[in-house]
Formats: C-alpha cells, structure tokens, sequence
C-alpha cells in the first residue's frame, strides 16, 4: 500500500507536459480570427514568445474594461484584425478611433 502511494506521488511530481497555444502567425486572417469569435476567448501567441488574450467581444472583459480592436501579425496579413483585448482606461483616457 506504501509502495503504490509513493509511486503515485513520484508520478505527479513528474515534468509537467508545456502544452502549445495557436499561433497567428501559422494561421491566415480568417482562421485566426474565426477562431477568437468561436471560442469566445481565447490566448494565442502572435509570433516568437509573446502572446495575448484575445476576446470576441466586450462581454467577455471585466466590468471595468472596453474592448479596445486588436491588430496581429498572420500567415497571409501582417495586420490582421483578428478581435479585441480587454483594456483598462485610466484617468486621462477618452476612446477614440482605435476602440
């Protein structure tokens, strides 16, 4: 019984697997941003080892933030809209255009 705790714990403390997120930039614009509007929301990396949240729309940010038009590098646009992030104002702050 000791034997099968020990192994069980000797298990769980094992490496963890590093799972993947999608990436914008091995998708074309449709796909990536298809992708934001299936899920809802969604982190996906925008090339090297940066990445983001991304969300469909301001429903899925806190009550305090507006959703603020987010533009990500794709396989076939280096510009593409791709959906929103979730922005926080501050004081001095008034959205214009770029929401």
């Amino acid at each position: 019984m000791v034997a099968r705790i020990v192994a069980a714990l000797i298990l769980a403390a094992g490496p963890a697997v590093a799972q993947t997120r999608p990436s914008s930039t091995t998708m074309t614009c449709q796909q990536a941003a298809a992708l934001i509007r299936s899920r809802g929301a969604l982190v996906l990396g925008t090339g090297g080892m940066t990445y983001d949240r991304f969300v469909r729309d301001r429903s899925f940010c806190e009550p305090t933030e507006i959703a603020k038009r987010a533009f990500r590098p794709t396989r076939d646009n280096a510009n593409c809209l791709i959906g929103y992030t979730c922005y926080e104002p501050g004081p001095g702050d008034w959205p214009g255009e770029d929401f």
